[in-house]
């Protein structure tokens, strides 16, 4: 695992804030040049954007900003290895894929994996009571209820899952040394390649079926494997990591939860609290500029990286947000899930779950605690795209 001071500021953390680096920044340069990476052999220096003016500018500019990395870099090299994965394209070939996927992700649509939402969500909170009090709930809830409804959409064979769920957690794990996360990130891929194999001889009905059936020569072998990938990768991880953090932050905060319970009517505003304040995904995709921006007062060169933090303009942005963690505010506009036209397609799909699981959740458990001191919850540092927990012990 990466120690803190591997990781950049604007993905480091104090618990669930910012570190107050990077509040500073936010208040003092909504536009910095500083290091985005640095390695053994390779330095990066771009630009934070830590305004929210500016970021949401820079996330709806299509002329000015691209997808794309520099050329003749590491990162356009690794592109290649994201055919299929939404944020890594610019329109028309994005607006050409998300076409195909939309009516899946429709409202109308998403009703129909309600029922299907409401039977894990069950069915993890029986697993999480046999488990025994104290027991984890990141691993008995909040990894398993985003990892069945993904493989339900994208109709993964449930002998296959529990494979399928091993190799993913090996990628995100960086304790698990560099080699085994990319073998295991090689074996996952595979898997979409045999699953985008059968359902081209036979399409289902789930997702790739229907892309299958409605798209055919449209699109390719490899834009169905790794639409897959990074859908049920994404829709995990940060699903994942909303439910265990969401959790922890009610739990800390007594008086909201209480509120909650008492008024089951404000999921939605805490749902929309909690992905503000919370702020799973730290940063947005990079873009690279394409022309010489002027830009919060800077001026980006041509060819040059701009990195978008979304926790900075979360916690600063929203009215009322220097007061901290308030479900009952109105909810205000904020990044959790993009900006623009790569704005989330799974969003109203995460939100179904994190409303249906957090009321099940502490209507099943309204006495729920946590089982070990605050300071001993173990955090997984942002090395990674989604800031999360490695475990979170409770009690009941």
């Amino acid at each position: 695992m990466a120690s803190s001071k591997d990781v950049p500021v604007f993905n480091r953390r104090d618990r669930i804030d910012p570190v107050p680096e990077l509040t500073r920044l936010s208040e003092q340069c909504p536009v910095l040049r500083t290091e985005l990476h640095s390695g053994p052999s390779s330095q990066v220096v771009g630009w934070l954007v830590t305004g929210n003016d500016e970021a949401r500018e820079v996330l709806s500019d299509l002329d000015r900003f691209t997808m794309l990395p520099p050329a003749d870099t590491e990162a356009q090299s690794r592109q290649l290895q994201n055919i299929g994965n939404l944020l890594h394209y610019d329109p028309p070939e994005h607006s050409r894929l998300r076409k195909m996927l939309n009516p899946e992700f429709t409202m109308r649509r998403l009703r129909r994996l309600q029922p299907g939402i409401d039977a894990v969500v069950e069915d993890c909170l029986d697993a999480l009571e046999e488990a025994g009090s104290p027991a984890d709930l990141m691993r008995h809830f909040a990894w398993q209820i985003p990892g069945q409804t993904a493989c339900d959409l994208l109709g993964v064979p449930r002998d296959d899952r529990a494979e399928l769920s091993r190799q993913l957690d090996i990628t995100r794990d960086d304790g698990r040394g560099r080699a085994r996360q990319l073998a295991a990130g090689r074996a996952y891929r595979a898997y979409f390649q045999q699953l985008t194999a059968r359902r081209r001889r036979d399409p289902g009905e789930d997702l790739l079926g229907m892309m299958v059936r409605e798209f055919g020569d449209d699109i390719t072998d490899e834009e169905l494997e790794g639409l897959a990938a990074s859908l049920t990768s994404a829709g995990i991880e940060n699903v994942a990591s909303m439910l265990g953090l969401g959790t922890l932050v009610l739990l800390e905060h007594p008086d909201q939860l209480a509120k909650l319970i008492d008024d089951p009517g404000l999921i939605d505003r805490a749902v929309e609290e909690l992905l503000r304040y919370v702020s799973v995904i730290p940063t947005l995709s990079p873009r690279t500029a394409l022309t010489d921006v002027p830009l919060g007062g800077e001026v980006v060169p041509k060819g040059e990286r701009v990195i978008c933090s979304a926790f900075a303009v979360n916690r600063t942005a929203a009215p009322g947000a220097e007061d901290g963690f308030d479900l009952t505010r109105e909810p205000a506009p904020h990044l959790a899930f993009g900006h623009g036209v790569h704005y989330c397609i799974g969003a109203q799909l995460a939100r179904m779950q994190l409303r249906t699981a957090y009321l099940a959740l502490f209507r099943r458990f309204p006495e729920l605690r946590l089982a070990v001191p605050h300071e001993e919850i173990s955090f997984r540092l942002a090395s990674s795209r989604a800031y999360s927990l490695d475990a979170l012990p409770v009690a009941w």
